[in-house]
């Protein structure tokens, strides 16, 4: 039976769906020697010759990692400039990315794997899938009041034309001038709560994800990953 080329690549382990129709739009993918730049074209996996470059693609052994990233760390395999990316911090073969984004700043939770199946099951809006962060954060103006803040993350906050969905918020405090709080989404747009929080009048100065869906980081260090099977990212 004959799949889209991309979901084959991503089942393969080349990269997420995404990034896969990335690669298609650049011409990077041969398929029985025919450059392919765009979408639609299906492929035999046991008997089309697909190919990265020269480099054929084959189906790889499914891995799974949950991985504590540290700040500095970018979580995309094809930024060539980027000095330090996430996948340097699990083993190099299989090649595994990551599932959705963390900032280059935030910490925390993050799920590296070759199963792209699961990336798209995952990251599909429609997941609808739970991610608690750690937040610390300082007020923009000196006549904020937080618990108008909190109410508008709580109920939906207008960013970049585009209103969130109400978020929880648990275990607030102050001290010092700082302003601490769990914060709990069902989204995953890019820099969303730092967004979320400037536009509610507050500056995050520290972020760290704790949780996705029933997953933990279980006790991990800031950089130490584990492998874990796919029964236990059984998360949606």
């Amino acid at each position: 039976m004959k799949i889209r080329l991309q979901k084959y690549l991503s089942q393969c382990g080349v990269a997420s769906r995404r990034e896969a129709e990335e690669l298609i739009w650049e011409g990077r993918i041969k398929v029985n020697g025919k450059i392919i730049s765009e979408m639609g074209v299906k492929v035999d996996p046991y008997n089309d010759d697909v190919r990265v470059g020269r480099k054929p693609v084959k189906p790889l052994e499914r891995v799974y990692y949950i991985l504590n990233k540290p700040e500095g760390y970018v979580s995309t395999v094809r930024d060539k400039h980027a000095k330090h990316k996430v996948t340097d911090l699990v083993p190099p073969t299989p090649p595994v990315y990551p599932v959705g984004r963390l900032d280059k700043e935030t910490e925390g939770l993050i799920i590296l794997t070759n199963d792209g199946e699961l990336t798209n099951q995952l990251t599909s809006p429609k997941s609808n899938i739970e991610k608690e962060y750690e937040v610390t954060c300082q007020a923009r103006t000196e006549d904020l009041k937080l618990a108008k803040a909190i109410k508008y993350l709580e109920t939906g906050v207008l960013i970049t034309g585009y209103k969130t969905k109400p978020a929880k918020v648990t275990k607030l405090s102050e001290k010092d001038g700082k302003i601490y709080f769990h914060i709990t989404i069902k989204e995953g747009k890019n820099r969303q709560i730092r967004k979320m929080c400037h536009n509610a009048g507050m500056k995050v100065r520290k972020l760290r994800r704790i949780r996705i869906g029933d997953l933990r980081l279980s006790g991990l260090k800031l950089g130490q990953y584990k492998k874990v099977s796919r029964k236990d990212l059984n998360i949606g």
